[in-house]
Formats: structure tokens, C-alpha cells, sequence
């Protein structure tokens, strides 16, 4: 099965998160398919940039997106 999830990157109390499509069998940091964003909560307001294309791409083919990265999603209208 394969997940839409956010990857966590950044030093000690001040992640930051990549948003990757990967399989769901595959560690949390670990490999993934494609990269398709970030997530920065650390600024204000909070940074998120998606490549809106490549998302919409992946959940019509049957990715599953987290529930965080699926909130993300409505957020930034996708």
C-alpha cells in the first residue's frame, strides 16, 4: 500500500517535515517513491508547499494520505 506522510528532517526540537509519497512498509525516515512538499511548523505563520499535480497524481492512482498530511491537504485547498 502506498502512503502520502511527512518525513521528518532538522536538528533537535526543530523539526521540519518533507512531505513523501512512499511504500507503507518502509520506515519513517526512510526510503520513499517521490518528495511532493514540506512542512515547516517552526515558522509563524506555518510554512506548507505542496506540488499540488503531483499530489493530486498520486491520490487518484489510490495513495492514502495520513491524517496529518490529509489535513495539510484541506489546508492548501488540495
Amino acid at each position: 500500500m502506498v502512503k502520502i506522510r511527512l518525513k521528518r528532517m532538522g536538528q533537535k526540537k526543530a523539526p521540519f517535515y518533507r512531505i513523501v509519497v512512499a511504500d507503507g512498509r518502509a520506515p519513517r525516515d526512510g526510503r520513499f517513491i517521490e518528495e511532493i512538499g514540506y512542512y515547516d511548523p517552526n515558522q509563524e505563520p506555518c510554512v506548507v508547499k505542496v506540488n499540488e499535480e503531483a499530489a493530486k497524481k498520486w491520490l487518484a492512482t489510490g495513495a492514502q494520505p495520513t491524517d496529518v498530511v490529509a489535513r495539510l491537504f484541506k489546508q492548501a485547498g488540495i
